[in-house]
């Protein structure tokens, strides 16, 4: 069996920056353990397949390890397969997922991408992940992932994980960010998820869905613009809108071709 494979880099206008993700377009859904082996051999933090339904598109996010209930870039990437590569014809791409259904709009080469809050609430740190960490947060909240936040952006550039002592802990699907306020952008964030090939996400979209909530509240404003101090970077154009959230980005195609399996 053949089928196509794109690779885009979601988040950024650069080619080898922002999150690279791999976009599999399907006539009908193999089995999951076949999608998990494709996922595993791309090597990347996520693949998303999807079918086209007509109206709406079905949308699906694993990566090497497991399948997501969300993946903010993995759906930039889609929505940017979809609409610059393969001429979708709909004003709006609507997306059913296992987070519901999802809605991407794509105004001057920005993906504006509709997803559920998730405003977290505060916590306490599992010993696992203080013992993991070089630089302590002043606070600690829990969504789907903890959200750690410190004292500056330098801190964030900072921060270092021992991989050893993180990985004993299991948060899947979730991970842990660390946050601040920044001094380019209105926040700045990093996505460490322990077992997972990929230590550090390049950019996560998902975990925006708590740090809009988290940052609109505590600087008073709805419109934010967020950077994600990975190796790679990534920009993000997030809007808080109580219950949903926009998270906004652009992409770059970075290769076109096939996968065979079978």
């Amino acid at each position: 069996m053949k089928l196509e494979l794109y690779q885009i880099d979601a988040f950024t206008e650069e080619i080898f920056q922002g999150n690279p993700a791999c976009v599999v377009p399907l006539k009908n859904w193999l089995p999951d353990e076949i999608l998990l082996k494709i996922a595993r051999e791309n090597a990347v933090a996520e693949t998303a397949f999807f079918i086209d339904n007509g109206n709406t598109v079905h949308l699906r996010w694993f990566t090497p390890e497991i399948e997501m209930d969300l993946c903010g870039h993995a759906t930039l990437a889609t929505a940017h397969c979809l609409v610059s590569i393969l001429n979708y014809q709909h004003s709006r791409i609507i997306f059913e997922t296992k987070s519901g259904e999802l809605t991407v709009d794509v105004k001057d080469g920005v993906y504006y991408m509709d997803f559920p809050s998730r405003i977290p609430e505060p916590s306490i740190l599992p010993d696992n992940i203080i013992r993991s960490l070089n630089i302590q947060p002043k606070e600690v909240f829990k969504s789907r992932d903890y959200v750690l936040v410190y004292n500056s952006e330098e801190d964030i550039k900072k921060i270092t994980v021992e991989r050893s002592v993180f990985d004993l802990i299991n948060l899947d699907p979730g991970g842990v960010v660390v946050t601040a306020a920044g001094t380019d952008s209105d926040f700045v964030s990093r996505y460490f998820t322990p077992q997972s090939s990929i230590l550090e996400d390049p950019v996560t979209g998902s975990a925006h869905c708590s740090l809009i909530p988290f940052w609109a509240s505590r600087l008073g404003k709805d419109n934010l613009f967020a950077r994600q101090l990975s190796e790679r970077g990534g920009e993000l154009y997030c809007e808080n809108k109580n219950e949903r959230v926009i998270v906004a980005g652009k992409a770059r195609t970075y290769s076109v071709g096939h996968l065979s399996i079978g």
